[in-house]
């Protein structure tokens, strides 16, 4: 089931399987933006039943009420729920808009996933965006919109994914990359957004809220690497991807990840990778995407 909704997209997954029931099992996946202020969600009142919603801010920001607290999530903040429970999210009178991306999980191990989690960190919890949740609930995402799920094995191996990356994040596995900059993490997402577009450094500046001085200084002092050689790494890690699993050209992998000029995305990549994409794709490289980087 495709729901969308202004270019973002929700998916519901009902396979028959015991074993979702069982061990866990994937209900929803999306990407929305919310620029109404009707978008008003009561846990109390939804007809699902035994599910649980992860939910992460890319941009903007929302608010969520729970026990009588109320939260601001910007970008960075996600919220764990279950439902039904007594909780109340909504895109607030003084937000423009909420950009998010949601997965909702049931099932046994979901369940013990939720509480532990709970106990551990809370409702609201902030997650840098190269923390392994954030990247495996960005590639679910990616695998539902290539249509990629197609059974209740696959939808349950996904689920049950997620809930082991929440209990690795939650016993602090991986937290040095947690405290990162705001105006970094935005950057960042922003980035991973909409890299198949023509953005650059300038962009990320605009979004990152910062000078330019203090932005490149700020980010190159965070990751390592510099605003475009980041950009640069998720351009290639994608066109890697592209190149492992499709027969898409490659100018039209060079177009799908935001080069314009097919001989520039070649260069590119061979100066990354040591190899042009085609030299890539014949020698059948089957290292993992991020043992093949190198910054």
């Amino acid at each position: 089931m495709l729901l969308e909704n202004g270019g973002f997209k929700s998916y519901g997954f009902h396979f028959s399987g015991e074993h979702q029931n069982a061990v866990a099992g994937l209900y929803s996946v999306g990407w929305e933006r919310e620029s109404t202020h009707d978008y008003d969600y009561d846990g109390m009142k939804r007809n699902e039943f035994g599910k649980y919603v992860f939910q992460y801010t890319f941009s903007g920001a929302g608010k969520i009420e729970v026990a009588g607290k109320e939260y601001t999530l910007a970008a960075g903040k996600a919220f764990l729920v279950q439902i039904p429970s007594e909780h109340r999210y909504f895109l607030p009178g003084d937000s423009e808009h909420w950009e998010f991306m949601y997965i909702t999980i049931y099932g046994e191990e979901a369940k013990k996933s939720f509480d532990f989690v709970n106990e551990k960190l809370g409702t609201v919890i902030q997650f840098s965006p190269e923390s392994s949740p954030i990247k495996l609930l960005m590639s679910i995402y990616q695998e539902a919109v290539s249509r990629n799920i197609t059974d209740a094995y696959e939808s349950s191996a996904m689920a049950y994914s997620f809930v082991m990356e929440l209990y690795r994040y939650a016993l602090n596995i991986g937290v040095s990359t947690e405290k990162w900059p705001k105006q970094v993490e935005k950057a960042i997402l922003y980035a991973k957004k909409y890299y198949p577009s023509q953005i650059g450094l300038n962009d990320l500046v605009a979004e990152s809220g910062l000078s330019k001085y203090h932005f490149t200084r700020l980010f190159h002092k965070t990751t390592n690497l510099t605003p475009i050689q980041y950009l640069t790494k998720i351009r290639i890690d994608k066109a890697i991807e592209l190149l492992r699993m499709t027969n898409h050209s490659i100018d039209d992998i060079a177009k799908l990840v935001g080069y314009s000029n097919g001989n520039y995305f070649i260069k590119v990549f061979h100066k990354r990778i040591g190899m042009s994409p085609g030299q890539f794709r014949e020698s059948k490289y089957t290292v993992p995407v991020d043992h093949v980087m190198t910054d």
